[in-house]
């Protein structure tokens, strides 16, 4: 190839290559045009929404509340949202349960505690086509400050509480926003067991609840198990309070194991050992060698026992009651029985709201005892065993399914959920039980039971130091270890009885529930220490 003809090529192929440049500069300056062009036309119609947004100052995220001001705005109840609110413009906080967009409008369920109601974002002469978008966008379980005008609507709202009426919003602020993904959805964990199974829906299994106690809290189910629960507690202190009865606190760092067992937890104290109370027992026993008379304290008892059932708990509320007693230690059952018949009035005449929000969700019977209280000897108790086709001897103790199935016999016969059985046989007792006068294979103890389970063990203790040396010996209890409790009644001591009531137990027997953790607020047993 000629050099004339090198160069020719070479000349051509720089004109091809300046072609190619000048093409890829007028696509990247085209393309800057263009987008130059949308950014103008995004920031024109910035300007015209912000010109346009009439509502902008009706709704958006205020600075966090840190005691800024004092406003003098009073805030409405969810449950006080009633027809003859109607017409009025009220403010409320609650928090997001759902939203729902929908065109024009958004709509709200918005929640505090167990009550909901629902309420309407639209486009109209309060609300512009931002502020409803604004609502849309709202987390689930964020908490908001709204002020509403109440209406009566004409067809009852089914899913809210609040059936009567609705709320239409003119101004909605986010006081704390909720995170975008919830650890669990709040209907699911409501959601009977077995509903929506076929619609592929899902429920919460028991673990992931507890792990996320805060969420699940919230439930409406969680929310009326817990205020019925501070309402069992507020009718044992008012009955016994009005009885005569006189509220104790006593110790949980104890220095011997209360029980004489050995289901206790050790905990270092200094250079030495100590123990968590295991009940009240020792203390309630001083408080009427004291001459108190009648006692009673609510407070935290521990066991460590490795039971993972469904009704054990290492950490439970005792409701504890000891009183002395004139001539027989039935003066005590009476008293107790009262107390848990004025408890189970009480609970059906005040709570049915929270009754019936748990049987949404846990179907179950409504809790039925007589009065006076049905009592049956432990004799009475193993014939309908016997009768029932089970074989157990005179002194047996009785197993669960034993006392499951003697609560069915008797619910049978009687028609209570409630009973005593009265009269042990003494070797199933504690060393601290007094002996049965007439047969000394028994003893002045009883249980309480409700639907076939035990909520309470009782007796009359011994009150005489003779004695109960004599029984711990038996026992085969070192003696040094429960001096201090044995010297307690060397000084003179009143015949007395008493019982210690698990909280826990009552509030799931009294619901029907199947699991003690579902009326634990932070349960702990063996497998659990948190939250």
């Amino acid at each position: 190839m000629t050099k004339e003809a090198v160069q020719g090529a070479t000349e051509e192929e720089q004109q091809a290559q300046s072609k190619k440049a000048m093409k890829k500069q007028q696509k990247e300056a085209e393309k800057a045009a263009k987008k130059a062009e949308k950014q103008a036309k995004l920031t024109a119609e910035q300007q015209t929404t912000e010109e346009d947004d009439f509502a902008k100052d009706r709704y958006g995220v205020p600075a966090m509340v840190q005691s800024q001001q004092k406003l003098d705005r009073e805030l409405v109840r969810v449950q006080d949202l009633t027809p003859e609110k109607a017409d009025q413009l009220i403010w409320l906080r609650a928090r997001v349960h759902t939203s729902r967009a929908k065109g024009k409008q958004c709509f709200l369920v918005l929640r505090q505690q167990q009550f909901n109601v629902q309420a309407l974002v639209a486009v109209g002469d309060r609300a512009s086509k931002q502020m409803v978008k604004f609502a849309a966008n709202i987390t689930k379980e964020s908490i908001v400050d709204v002020e509403a005008s109440v209406r009566k609507v004409e067809q009852k709202i089914e899913s809210c509480s609040q059936q009567d009426v609705e709320l239409h919003i003119e101004r909605i602020f986010v006081v704390s926003q909720a995170e975008a993904r919830l650890p669990l959805q709040l209907e699911d964990a409501v959601r009977p067991d077995g509903e929506g199974e076929e619609e592929g829906r899902a429920t919460v299994n028991q673990d992931t609840k507890l792990d996320n106690r805060v969420i699940d809290l919230r439930t409406t189910t969680s929310q009326a198990i817990f205020r019925l629960q501070s309402g069992v507690c507020q009718l044992f202190r008012d009955t016994l309070t009005n009885k005569g009865f006189v509220e104790i606190q006593t110790p949980k760092i104890i220095s011997a194991a209360s029980e004489g067992g050995a289901n206790v937890f050790t905990v270092s104290y200094f250079k030495t050992s100590a123990y968590l109370a295991q009940s009240p027992q020792l203390y309630k026993q001083m408080c009427i060698c004291a001459d108190f008379d009648k006692v009673f304290c609510v407070g935290p008892v521990f066991r460590a026992e490795d039971s993972n059932t469904h009704r054990h708990l290492t950490e439970f509320v005792g409701l504890d009651i000891e009183m002395a007693f004139n001539y027989h230690y039935h003066e005590v059952i009476d008293s107790i029985t009262d107390t848990m018949v004025q408890i189970f009035k009480g609970l059906r005449d005040n709570f049915q709201t929270e009754i019936q929000t748990v049987n949404k969700q846990f179907p179950s019977e409504p809790f039925k005892f007589l009065e006076p209280t049905l009592r049956l000897e432990y004799t009475e108790g193993v014939a309908m065993l016997r009768e029932a086709g089970v074989e157990m001897g005179d002194e047996d103790d009785l197993s669960t399914p034993n006392e499951k199935l003697l609560g069915r016999l008797v619910k049978e016969k009687y028609d209570t959920d409630f009973y005593v059985l009265d009269k042990y046989p003494l070797a199933v007792r504690p060393f601290y039980t007094m002996p049965d006068p007439n047969d000394p294979k028994y003893s002045n103890s009883y249980d309480m039971f409700m639907r076939g389970e035990e909520i309470l063990s009782g007796a009359q203790r011994i009150h005489d130091a003779q004695l109960l040396t004599d029984r711990a010996t038996h026992h085969q209890i070192d003696l040094e270890k429960i001096k201090s409790y044995i010297d307690s009644f060397r000084f003179g001591a009143p015949p007395h009885g008493g019982g210690g009531i698990g909280l826990e137990r009552v509030c799931m027997l009294y619901l029907g529930l199947h699991n003690v953790r579902q009326t634990s607020m932070f349960p702990r047993d063996p497998k659990r220490l948190t939250p």
